[in-house]
């Protein structure tokens, strides 16, 4: 190819030569040549065999390629492992809380795991119900088991320590280890499963005390009695009266001259005072535990699945299957029957335990024995200062808060106010005191009340009335 501009002619014979011919019309031709390689964008049929060139970092006009940012990839794994620890978080609380067990099973409920496989009379009893502060019962509380005819001698009183010596704690349990027993109920709704709790034998010819909630659900009983050499003897027991608000059941066995244990007045107790417990924790493997406290409180109001007992604070320790088991004085005497203990999931308790004490027992037993239940009790009417103040003359009186209207202190003339000076023909020294006198009195009785009034000592009779 040539072409010639100017003056100027370029020629190209060859592909890779550039031919520059300057030729004036009056001089002879000089021919200049200038030979490179031509660039690749030029030579496509040559890309294949050109040399690889990796891109530079120092050229600033072909600067390395960053790389690409990869957010939803990194979040995705962030939250994938977000999941999968939420989930084995849950699955170990749960494992922890429940066990292995599906919801809804019997160990899904809160019992210890296999007690679905622990049968009527074997080795290893639980007592399902006293495992937190609101004691655990079955769905069906009603008690199947066949009665003992009532209408009986009241079997259970108290004696007084009086000048009683103190026991060392061996002599503690020889004395009242023969008179504490197993107690085993077959449950109603699982008759392959049974609870364990603990009874005390009050009366040679047969009656034991023990809890309510111990026999609750249940369709059948059996008492384990073991003798001086530790041989048990198994005797099926009625059920002669119950009540579930007082957490208190009379059992009867057909057997005579049994070692009935002695029971103390718990209104003689005070804080710091020595107690034991002797009970079946667990099961009948640690049957005959005993284990030692002090009162911590006395005439402790504690709510229990909304109904209020007054209770005797301990700090022996009780366990599951201590339930209707003796807490017993230093003297040798039953002076409750342990019932519950405080525990908690979330936080350390120790040493909260409480029983019945057995001045308010006292009553309670005995007429169920009389009645197969309780009967109405009496009640004052009247809202008492707990703290004694002292009159004017040096007496000591109890100042009335409030006054129930309809009530027997109202009907009887009390005012808001007054203070409580005599009650039942004794002198009013301390709230304890009232409540002692209390208990003996039943719906109808007429009691005499004196009480201080504006300078005056004023007198009335109160006819007690049903709560």
């Amino acid at each position: 190819m040539e072409k010639i501009w100017r003056g100027i002619e370029i020629a190209s014979r060859d592909p890779e030569e550039v031919v520059l011919t300057y030729r004036p019309e009056d001089v002879e031709p000089v021919t200049l040549r200038y030979e490179r390689a031509l660039p690749a964008c030029m030579l496509p049929e040559l890309e294949e065999e050109r040399p690889f060139a990796p891109p530079s970092g120092d050229n600033p006009l072909n600067p390395p390629e960053r790389p690409k940012a990869r957010w939803g990839v990194r979040l995705y794994v962030i939250l994938s492992l977000l999941v999968i620890l939420a989930c084995l978080g849950i699955g170990i609380w749960y494992i922890v809380q429940y066990g292995w067990p599906a919801p809804g099973s019997v160990q899904a409920a809160g019992r210890p795991s296999g007690r679905d496989e622990v049968p009527p009379y074997g080795s290893d009893y639980y007592d399902y119900y006293d495992y937190y502060w609101d004691i655990e019962e079955p769905e069906d509380t009603a008690i199947t088991i066949p009665a003992y005819p009532t209408g009986g001698d009241t079997r259970l009183s108290l004696d007084s320590a009086g000048n009683l010596p103190p026991l060392t704690i061996k002599e503690v349990y020889d004395q009242v280890t023969p008179s504490v027993v197993a107690v085993l109920g077959q449950q109603k709704q699982h008759p392959d499963m049974a609870s364990i709790g603990t009874g005390v034998i009050f009366s040679e010819d047969g009656y034991i005390l023990t809890n309510c909630h111990v026999i609750a659900g249940c369709s059948r009983c059996q008492v384990w009695i073991s003798n001086a050499y530790g041989v048990d003897a198994e005797y099926e027991a009625r059920v002669v009266g119950y009540d579930e608000d007082v957490d208190l059941a009379v059992l009867k066995v057909e057997v005579q001259d049994l070692p009935a244990a002695a029971f103390g007045v718990s209104d003689d107790l005070q804080v710091g005072d020595p107690v034991y417990a002797i009970g079946n924790p667990l099961g009948v493997e640690l049957r005959n535990t005993l284990t030692d406290g002090i009162v911590s409180a006395i005439n402790r109001d504690v709510n229990v699945d909304g109904v209020s007992m007054t209770l005797i604070q301990t700090t022996a320790a009780l366990n599951s299957g201590n339930s209707g088991g003796p807490l017993i004085n230093q003297y040798g005497q039953v002076i409750g029957i342990n019932t519950i203990k405080m525990m908690s999931t979330y936080n350390t308790i120790e040493g909260l335990g409480f029983a019945i004490p057995s001045s308010l027992a006292l009553r309670w037993v005995n007429e169920l024995i009389e009645f197969g239940e309780l009967q109405p009790q009496p009640v004052l009417g009247v809202t008492v200062n707990r703290i004694p103040q002292v009159l004017p003359d040096g007496r000591t009186g109890l100042r009335l808060e409030e006054v129930s209207k309809g009530l027997s202190g109202d009907r009887a003339g009390l005012r808001a106010g007054d203070y409580l000076t005599g009650f039942c023909g004794q002198e009013i020294v301390g709230y304890e005191q009232l409540l002692s006198l209390r208990r003996q009195l039943y719906v109808g009785d007429e009691v005499p009340v004196q009480v201080w009034r504006d300078g005056t000592y004023l007198e009335f009779t109160m006819i007690m009335m049903a709560e």
